[in-house]
């Protein structure tokens, strides 16, 4: 049989363990999130200095359908008045436009090796990924294709 001093030498190792682990672990950390410290007008391009870090409190989470993170804002357009020291709705941020209305581009026809290539006028302004109106500059004709990356209209056999 054990005596009692035995059975308490592992009890207090764990607790000593477990009081050490105590002290020495990191507080819960806290989420950072970004927010305007200014006003921010519609049309205007967000950049990081005119955003701020603000700590939330204990327990607090961000919400999800705002943007609070350096990549959801940097170099977005605002659709609306940003207030500061307000969240950033998601819908209240656009991609910056690649192609504005009137501008001339480049547009782009490609079916295994054949490419055509033609000047247009640009009817919309469009982000990479939209679908917009241009207008051939030879032949007057109105059509739609997406814009690129590089600002040029992809178009494809309808």
């Amino acid at each position: 049989m054990r005596s009692r001093n035995a059975l308490t030498t592992p009890i207090r190792t764990a607790a000593l363990a477990l009081a050490m682990f105590c002290a020495v672990a990191p507080a819960a950390a806290q989420e950072v999130v970004l927010v305007p410290n200014r006003i921010i007008y519609p049309g205007e391009a967000i950049s990081l200095s005119a955003l701020k870090e603000v700590t939330l409190k204990p327990g607090k989470v961000r919400p999800d359908s705002v943007a609070t993170l350096p990549n959801e804002l940097d170099g977005k357009v605002a659709k609306r008045t940003l207030l500061p020291g307000r969240y950033v709705p998601a819908g209240a941020l656009r991609e910056a436009w690649l192609v504005d209305r009137g501008a001339a581009v480049q547009v782009v026809f490609e079916a295994g090796p054949l490419m055509i290539t033609a000047s247009a006028v640009s009817l919309e302004p469009g982000a990479a990924g939209d679908v917009v109106k241009v207008r051939n500059l030879d032949s007057g004709k109105i059509f739609s294709g997406v814009v690129m990356a590089d600002g040029s209209i992809h178009v494809g056999a309808t």
